[in-house]
């Protein structure tokens, strides 16, 4: 069976206080969603998204932070040598929040 990535995914994350809230997935393959976390460009943090709407971020270190939402794109099992997905990947699919602590 052949999986269809049909439609492109959306999705809009706002911040209210130190809680992200999302919508609902417009054109939703299924896949995994995660929230990613960036300080100061480094990921820090990579939290499941499908369970809830919204993630509390509880991480007190000052920085830069930015926060995006990102659905699996299955393409092929293909992996490199290091065991790294060569062309199925995350995908952002949100608008990217960012805010300074």
């Amino acid at each position: 069976m052949e999986q269809r990535f049909e439609g492109t995914p959306q999705a809009t994350i706002r911040l209210e206080g130190r809680r992200l809230i999302r919508s609902e997935v417009t054109n939703d393959w299924g896949l995994r969603l995660q929230w990613e976390i960036k300080r100061n460009g480094q990921v820090v943090a990579v939290v499941n998204a499908r369970a809830d709407l919204a993630y509390q971020h509880v991480d007190t270190a000052p920085g830069e932070y930015s926060v995006v939402l990102q659905l699996w794109r299955y393409v092929n099992y293909a992996k490199n040598p290091q065991g790294e997905f060569t062309q199925s990947r995350f995908i952002d699919i949100s608008n990217r929040v960012t805010y300074t602590i």
